[in-house]
């Protein structure tokens, strides 16, 4: 015990040197604690709100509590939404809005591409499918009269 108090005594006593090292190290903790928790707390902050300020009725989101839902309204004033949930509206508040997964305007743009692309693609599988089956009629054709043949021989 007593060499522990001679040792943090001695400590408290040294030169200059070792107390600026001591502030300098605090100093590097705060600085690394701010870089590493705080300002990255803030960046997801800043996010979360611009995220907030550009949702719009029509948008699909998830809540805090892993709600699925369709924004049906939206009130600035006392930020909140009411959520559609398969025809149940409740409503939250703004804050308790996860993440959006679809924005409104988003699908109606993607799905008339994507419209475009599966009548693209059923024509041509159509396409493929006519040359498949004319090209396999003459086959079942021609064994259908060779199993004819062969029932008339026997």
């Amino acid at each position: 015990m007593n060499s522990l108090s001679s040792f943090v005594l001695g400590a408290a006593s040294s030169n200059n040197a070792s107390g600026y090292s001591g502030i300098i190290l605090i100093i590097l903790m705060v600085a690394l604690m701010y870089f590493f928790m705080i300002r990255p707390q803030q960046k997801q902050r800043k996010e979360h709100q611009e995220m907030m300020n550009e949702l719009h009725p029509g948008d699909e989101v998830v809540t805090i509590g892993r709600m699925h839902g369709k924004i049906d309204s939206i009130n600035k004033a006392d930020r909140t939404v009411t959520l559609d949930c398969e025809g149940i509206y409740l409503t939250f508040d703004m804050v308790a809005i996860a993440r959006v997964i679809k924005r409104a305007d988003a699908p109606a743009s993607e799905a008339s591409q994507d419209n475009k692309a599966v009548a693209s693609s059923a024509a041509d599988s159509s396409v493929d499918a006519s040359a498949d089956s004319a090209a396999s009629e003459p086959a079942s054709a021609a064994s259908a009269s060779d199993e004819q043949k062969d029932s008339e021989e026997k």
